[in-house]
């Protein structure tokens, strides 16, 4: 069996997304009509790390089949570093490997997609430009840290989850695209981080807990400092839960968080200090493997992405799950790993 990382390096070599649109404007508003394919009025994009043509895509959601080949207009935006100047000296064609994570957010009077990727890539790409706003490479060209999740803070410095490495970086990505200076924790198992304004407190989902971390220093010279922490629920005894996803509930800002583990889903009720099962559509959406969930606070619509078996790899789905109404997109040849709603807060 050829490694993972020849099989993806292969694959780069013979061109990524041939033919899709790279940096291509803005998702435009959905239709005031009803969106085709039974999805409903007002659905917004929804935003892919796109492992089988290693890509971050953002997707029509009127369309429940994505077919890119056939139609390149499904694809309203699309990002990789090897077709875009200025990530050069993250060595892109090692580092861009799986990449493992996609999320937007508004600061600074601007948006940006957050990207990592499995192989060390990690970057804040202006959206929809495909400018670099910061970027790094941790141990390019091997998983043994693996990036698995970034955030952005309020003062433009960077916080980056290495699952493999078992720590939190907060970066002084303030400083510049090349900014290099980062403060260090460490956590079991690091897969998911998410930036509590509230609070001022940056969460953090491990392996076997949830964290919260003050963020002191400077701007030029961060530091962090674990405030509190909190068990995950356990789905099979005498094994680790395995933490994944973390994701603001955004039906219930501010009050609760979306988790999930190798066993099941929750919300975190940070108020209560809990974790529940009692938000709607759980029958469906509460299951194990989910690696990305996330909420449509305006059509109330839950998006989650499985594997699927019979892929070219284990964690890859061509298909990504929507519950309240129920229905399903499909990305043909896909490789999916995480789906998100287009939703920049």
């Amino acid at each position: 069996m050829p490694s993972r990382r020849g099989v993806l390096l292969g694959a780069l070599g013979a061109g990524i997304g041939a033919g899709l649109p790279l940096a291509a404007a803005s998702p435009a508003a959905a239709s005031p009509a009803a969106a085709s394919g039974g999805a409903p009025r007002g659905t917004p994009p929804v935003l892919l790390t796109e492992q089988a043509t290693q890509q971050i895509l953002v997707l029509d959601p009127r369309r429940r089949v994505w077919d890119p080949e056939a139609d390149p207009s499904v694809v309203r935006w699309a990002f990789s570093p090897m077709r875009h100047s200025g990530y050069e000296d993250l060595q892109p064609d090692v580092s861009w490997v799986y990449p493992s994570e996609s999320k937007v957010r508004r600061t600074g009077g601007r948006t940006y997609v957050l990207t990592t990727a499995s192989f060390g890539f990690v970057a804040v790409v202006d959206y929809p430009s495909g400018r670099r706003y910061w970027g790094t490479a941790i141990g390019p060209g091997d998983d043994l840290f693996n990036p698995h999740s970034a955030e952005i803070l309020p003062d433009g410095n960077v916080a980056v989850a290495c699952s493999t490495g078992a720590l939190v970086r907060l970066y002084a990505a303030s400083q510049g695209p090349h900014a290099a200076r980062f403060a260090e924790v460490e956590l079991k198992g690091a897969h998911g981080l998410h930036w509590d304004g509230a609070r001022e407190v940056l969460w953090a989902i491990g392996d076997d807990e949830l964290v919260t971390y003050a963020v002191g220093g400077t701007r030029a010279r961060p530091s962090l400092t674990r405030r509190s922490s909190v068990g995950l629920p356990v789905g099979t005894p005498g094994k680790t839960p395995g933490g994944h996803d973390l994701f603001p509930v955004a039906g219930r800002r501010g009050r609760r968080l979306w988790v999930t583990t190798n066993a099941s889903v929750f919300q975190y009720d940070i108020g209560g200090r809990a974790f529940v099962q009692d938000f709607a559509g759980v029958e469906e959406i509460a299951r194990k493997s989910v690696k990305a969930i996330g909420d449509d606070p305006r059509t109330g619509q839950v998006l989650t992405t499985v594997p699927e078996s019979g892929l070219e790899e284990t964690w890859w789905t061509t298909r990504v799950s929507v519950d309240r109404p129920r229905g399903e997109y499909e990305l043909v040849g896909g490789g999916i790993y995480k789906a998100r709603w287009f939703l920049p807060r």
